[in-house]
């Protein structure tokens, strides 16, 4: 019996997979964080930041009513400081509860697409998908888009299908 699209890429992930300290986890606001560190960042350099941040910041409160002194100086060296300002100022936003839904989650300081999609597929098992470039390349080439995959237009039309392929796929349910 052949596989569906999304069952390959399932087996794909269970046997390549890494293990990290953000994955496998449902909190949205440690999502959150290692989502912001993971923008222009390697996964191997955010590591230790993440784990530091974490045990220091481990819940919004605890970012909120920490100086963005202190905030900086746990991000010192991961470089460009504009998120951790936006962290502060958005944790500053909501206090101590992490919004549920992704138009809320997208109005968060320093946060697109990408980042909501990813915290409501980890952290709320909804069927969105997270369109990073290697996903905007497969699923252009497996759907025969010839468009300019930087266009807006075409990233929101990849995001559209690569939706409807996640429907009844839980993401968090993947080990």
């Amino acid at each position: 019996m052949k596989m569906s699209l999304q069952e390959e890429l399932i087996k794909w992930y269970e046997e390549n997979k890494r293990i990290l300290p953000f994955r496998d986890i449902t909190d949205p606001y440690k999502i959150w964080v290692s989502e912001i560190m993971l923008q222009q960042t390697t996964v191997t350099t955010v590591i230790p930041y993440y784990k530091r941040f974490i045990e220091r910041f481990p819940d919004i409160k605890s970012l909120a009513s920490a100086s963005i002194d202190e905030v900086y100086k746990y991000w010192e060296g991961l470089g460009y400081y504009r998120r951790a300002l936006h962290l502060h100022k958005s944790a500053n936003m909501m206090k101590d509860t992490f919004p549920k839904d992704y138009n809320s989650i997208l109005s968060l300081i320093g946060v697109g697409p990408y980042t909501a999609s990813a915290i409501m597929s980890f952290a709320y098992h909804a069927p969105y998908i997270a369109v990073d470039g290697n996903a905007l390349r497969l699923l252009s080439r497996i759907y025969g888009i010839e468009d300019n995959i930087a266009e807006n237009r075409t990233v929101k039309k990849i995001t559209e299908i690569g939706n409807k392929l996640v429907v009844g796929y839980d993401s968090a349910a993947i080990n």
